[in-house]
């Protein structure tokens, strides 16, 4: 039975991965928030406090997996990206360093290509479009340093996720989701692009893969659930689950744009953030592919397809809602 440290599992993917690890390891989650599943797991800390993390990770764990992170779009001050995503990282290596703990799986993100690449590999060239993702590339490159220091006896595994879905996320695909459940849905364009995504389930089977399997050595990996699914595809599936039927109604791009400059507007006169606008209409209209078959190819037997992670998603948020209401805020 490994000892092993969370730090930021307090949250959506934290939560879920702490229900598996828990079962064969030895678990700590290190968070500034309360979790509220596994408060018996958790002590207050905070990655910006070296002193007190090097206190916490005292007591032998063989290994430390790296959650925390500010990765919402509206951070003020934008300095916060920084402090907890770069030099949060060098403090948990310095923490590490102390307590003579050598392994460590960092949680980055896609976010590190930019914007509009075409379907990249962990191969592709850095090119980050905001401060979060900017700030996870910086991270990583603390990362990477750490290792090259003495890589016959560190280990590094690197995840970079795409978008992550699953039951208690309040993110877009939730949204996204809940709008084609409840009949507001509008196709905008012609429905052939292509989405990304990865459920909860399979990127928490996959940290514990790079746990248990890449023990040495350092490795990067997009994940991602394939085939990925065409937005028709996606409201087809959905309708199949609910057994409901979405209207194939279909509306030009350019009328779609037209009406989210018209939210725009609306926002900007109001001065609040609405749910459409243009960029999200363009973000939906665009294909977001990563490639993951480094991590396909590397072992990993992902749990479930990604049809059943959407199936298990909307299932328990629209057929049998469940009652408690603890839901997890993402972008």
């Amino acid at each position: 039975m490994s000892k092993i440290a969370l730090i930021g599992g307090s949250g959506f993917v934290g939560t879920r991965l702490i229900e598996l690890l828990r079962k064969q390891h030895q678990v700590c989650n290190i968070d500034k928030q309360e979790s509220h599943f596994h408060p018996d797991l958790t002590i207050i800390g905070d990655v910006r406090d070296t002193a007190k993390l090097t206190e916490q990770l005292a007591g032998g764990f063989d290994a430390v997996i790296l959650l925390a992170a500010e990765h919402r779009d509206d951070v003020s001050p934008v300095s916060l990206y920084y402090d907890v995503n770069v030099q949060g990282a060098r403090n948990v290596l310095a923490a590490m360093e102390a307590n003579g703990i050598r392994r460590i799986v960092f949680t980055s993100s896609v976010a590190v290509y930019g914007l509009n690449k075409r379907n990249p590999d962990e191969q592709h060239p850095a090119d980050p479009f905001n401060h979060y993702g900017k700030s996870k590339w910086q991270a990583e490159e603390v990362l990477r340093e750490w290792y090259d220091a003495d890589p016959t006896q560190r280990n590094l595994n690197i995840l970079r996720p795409t978008v992550i879905f699953g039951e208690r996320n309040r993110g877009n695909v939730y949204n996204l989701l809940r709008q084609i459940a409840g009949g507001k849905f509008l196709m905008i364009g012609k429905g052939e692009n292509k989405k990304s995504m990865a459920y909860v389930g399979n990127i928490v089977a996959f940290i514990e893969f790079l746990l248990t399997v890449q023990t040495t050595g350092y490795h990067v990996y997009n994940y991602v659930d394939t085939p990925d699914f065409t937005m028709n595809q996606l409201v087809a599936h959905v309708g199949s689950v609910l057994k409901k039927h979405i209207p194939a109604t279909h509306f030009p791009y350019w009328l779609g744009m037209l009406g989210g400059y018209g939210f725009d507007f609306l926002a900007w006169i109001t001065r609040k953030k609405l749910t459409v606008s243009s960029v999200r209409i363009k973000k939906f209209c665009a294909t977001t592919q990563f490639d993951a078959t480094a991590a396909h190819t590397a072992g990993f037997q992902a749990p479930y397809t990604l049809g059943q992670g959407l199936e298990r998603t909307l299932e328990y948020e629209f057929v049998h809602p469940q009652p408690d209401n603890i839901t997890f805020i993402s972008e």
